[in-house]
């Protein structure tokens, strides 16, 4: 059995948030707090909260705007986060919802039939329960008869299940796996914190991987997979079933995303980079040989460096492509956005890498090739 990615899918919400917006809101935010604790801040007990500005998110991430599953509570700042109101156990739950509007996609791209699917893999950085799993509600919502299961292993989620279901076919488990990612970040983020305030957006992406004998002319080979986890505090989230977090972030910051961005930034990149040249050296592939890197969008300025690393040299817009500017960071489906909307112009034979990088630390890298 050989495993090869038969489509991709893509799910965007409809609203998105403008820098110029998030500013707004954040700074009036600020306003507010410094104004409540007014008398705190003028005895020295605790620091004013500091403007932020569109000039600072471009210089700090690369980021102009995100789209978001609500975009009253982010910009309203009485709330400063998103309001989804829970729902009953009998409607569908709102990641599996998502999950499945880009599943449709990607099966409606390689012509597949559900019924046809073994398997649903749902990875992502978030799940909204622990059980049960929402990719046994996306299995059962779309029809599959088969087996599925949820994964988090944070931004590399979606490369960690390609190589999983990849597996699953290797081992002939499975002759066609659905792996989904329904990331709503913005649930996680602290929009109080000025330092992380700009960094995440929703969205939810698909890969279907199956046996080359039942694919699609239309095809990716799976040159070659591999993933890596080395255990680090920099970027945490402290939330679980054992304590819950304050809706508003305040007094309770650890449980929504925490990150001391620049430790990261200084151990991720040298760690990613010697990962891809050395997959390109155990698959026998020259950096020059590939047309195209899907990096994982969380920073323009770590792609930036990672690619030209990996190619020695600063990578053109169409060499290493971003979506960052738009999605800002998606966490898991960063890479899989990156590959599915710039990967129609290959030619049959062309290589490029899917990598992805993230909390744990983790890493992952999926070489594909064009199917002739």
């Amino acid at each position: 059995m050989t495993p090869v990615i038969s489509a991709t899918g893509l799910w965007t919400p409809p609203h998105t948030v403008t820098n110029e917006e998030l500013v707004e809101s954040f700074n009036a935010w600020a306003d507010r707090w410094n104004a409540e604790h007014e008398a705190d801040i003028a005895a020295g007990k605790v620091e004013a909260k500091t403007h932020s500005s569109t000039e600072f998110i471009e210089k700090a991430s690369g980021i102009k705007s995100r789209y978001v599953v609500d975009k009253s509570g982010v910009v309203d700042p009485a709330l400063m986060r998103p309001v989804i109101p829970e729902r009953t156990n009998e409607d569908i739950s709102i990641l599996a919802e998502i999950a499945i509007k880009a599943a449709n996609q990607a099966l409606e791209r390689a012509g597949r039939d559900p019924k046809d699917v073994d398997a649903v893999i749902c990875a992502a950085s978030n799940m909204q329960r622990a059980y049960p799993a929402m990719a046994i509600e996306v299995q059962e919502a779309l029809g599959i008869d088969g087996f599925s299961f949820d994964m988090n292993v944070a931004c590399s989620s979606a490369t960690f299940g390609i190589q999983t279901a990849a597996d699953f076919v290797r081992a002939g488990h499975a002759k066609s796996v659905l792996m989904v990612n329904p990331e709503i970040t913005s649930g996680h983020l602290n929009w109080t914190d000025r330092d992380s305030h700009f960094i995440f957006g929703d969205v939810a992406t698909a890969v279907l991987v199956e046996d080359i004998s039942i694919a699609p002319k239309d095809h990716w080979k799976i040159l070659g997979t591999h993933l890596k986890t080395k255990f680090s505090n920099n970027i945490r989230n402290n939330f679980g079933f054992l304590n819950r977090a304050d809706p508003s972030g305040e007094g309770q910051p650890d449980k929504l995303f925490v990150q001391e961005g620049r430790k990261v930034f200084k151990e991720v990149v040298p760690m990613v980079s010697a990962m891809i040249q050395s997959e390109l050296g155990r698959l026998d592939i020259r950096a020059e040989d590939l047309r195209r890197l899907w990096l994982h969008q969380a920073n323009a300025n770590m792609n930036r460096l990672i690619s030209s690393k990996v190619l020695g040299h600063e990578a053109s817009d169409d060499e290493s492509p971003t979506v960052l500017d738009e999605y800002a960071n998606t966490s898991s489906a960063g890479s899989i956005i990156a590959f599915h909307k710039h990967s129609d112009d290959f030619k049959p034979g062309e290589k490029g890498l899917i990598c992805s990088f993230g909390a744990g630390y983790s890493a992952g890298t999926v070489f594909v090739e064009k199917a002739a």
